[in-house]
């Protein structure tokens, strides 16, 4: 290769060639974290249905035999606290808006 002109064109072509490798090794990789976090989501929404079905079905059940898991029409003795109950249902309105947030926060990043 005497001639500056081929060089630099074999020169050129070899850049190209492993610009366009490292693009597509870098969007294959930034594609397979999207779809592990798609897939992380959809398993972390899934647990959180379940566990929401669970807890109603839970409630209806103790509903059904007469017992009441929220302090309402309850027909024990144990008096209830409901200021306790009350910080506690903040609390969990609280957890779920921040994940709900970090969700939404992820899926437009």
């Amino acid at each position: 290769m005497s001639n500056p002109l081929v060089q630099a064109f074999f020169v050129g072509r070899a850049v190209a060639e492993v610009i366009t490798e490292r693009l597509e090794n870098a969007l294959t990789d930034t594609l397979s974290e999207v779809g592990k976090l798609d897939a992380e989501l959809r398993e972390q929404l899934r647990q959180f249905t379940e566990e929401v079905m669970e807890r109603a079905n839970r409630a209806a059940d103790a509903v059904d035999t007469g017992k009441s898991t929220t302090g309402f029409g309850q027909t024990g003795t144990d008096p209830v606290d409901l200021q306790a109950m009350i910080d506690e249902l903040r609390a969990e309105i609280a957890f779920l808006r921040t994940e709900l947030q970090r969700y939404r926060s992820s899926r437009n990043s």
